[in-house]
């Protein structure tokens, strides 16, 4: 999932320096999105091996 969120921060740096504003916000939003997924998921993982 880490590896998606790195593959959209490229993609908004790339968009972002070639112009395509519209594109550059929507993939830096998309990773925004899916690295906050990752934290929870991470965050749920780390409390279940905790509490056994």
């Amino acid at each position: 999932m880490l590896r998606w969120t790195i593959t959209f921060v490229i993609i908004a740096i790339i968009a972002a320096v070639l112009g395509f504003g519209g594109i550059a916000g929507a993939a830096a939003g998309i990773a925004k999105i899916i690295f906050y997924i990752f934290l929870v998921l991470v965050v749920i993982s780390l409390v279940k091996s905790l509490i056994k």
